[in-house]
């Protein structure tokens, strides 16, 4: 998933996301120890989409108190 197809999502949906990717991660963690995992980068990836989930519910829910307290 993009950037630009997160920052479409609700918030739920990315929740959502997250929760699947962190179990993905789970996985890939399981597999490079038990050298099974081929490709590596796949680990580094997934944190990179978790983080950007986060970054953009975070965007998200600040952009509701601009909207609240303005």
């Amino acid at each position: 998933m993009k950037l630009n197809e997160m920052k479409e999502k609700s918030v739920e949906e990315l929740q959502n996301a997250i929760v699947d990717w962190k179990k993905d991660l789970f996985n890939y963690k399981l597999q490079l120890a038990t050298h099974k995992l081929e490709n590596t980068a796949l680990i580094a990836k997934t944190k990179r989409l978790i983080a950007q989930a986060k970054t953009v519910i975070n965007e998200k829910a600040s952009k509701e108190a601009e909207v609240t307290n303005a």
